[in-house]
């Protein structure tokens, strides 16, 4: 298993990661007008591009390994023993995989790519 000083490593690379992202996602949203970017078509389009669909996992995997991290982080201040660590970090790391199946599945389904 992962010691702590390891996790909290992957913590904060996750981080400047999604902050990196993030930006790169706000700044091409900005080549055209909002209203204009919240567009149906200007959405789907959006999942046809495959570089922008890697930036999208990207996002994905990023803050949820970031964000699911930080909730482990969280309860466990709540208690220290062993059993208690074990089973957040077992149900943090389920539903971390959970989130990013589904949203990995949404834009397959969004590209055209997967059935319904």
């Amino acid at each position: 298993m992962l010691r702590e000083r390891q996790i909290m490593r992957i913590h904060y690379i996750t981080g400047l990661a999604a902050l990196f992202v993030v930006a790169v996602h706000i700044l091409m949203r900005l080549i055209m007008p909002f209203h204009m970017s919240l567009q149906y078509s200007n959405v789907i389009a959006n999942y046809h591009n495959l570089p922008y669909v890697v930036l999208l996992e990207s996002i994905l995997v990023l803050l949820a390994i970031h964000g699911f991290n930080g909730l482990r982080i969280i309860l466990l201040e709540l208690r220290q023993n062993r059993t208690w660590e074990n089973g957040v970090t077992i149900s943090t790391i389920a539903a971390m995989i959970a989130i990013i199946a589904f949203g990995t599945r949404t834009i397959i389904i969004a590209n055209g790519l997967g059935v319904v």
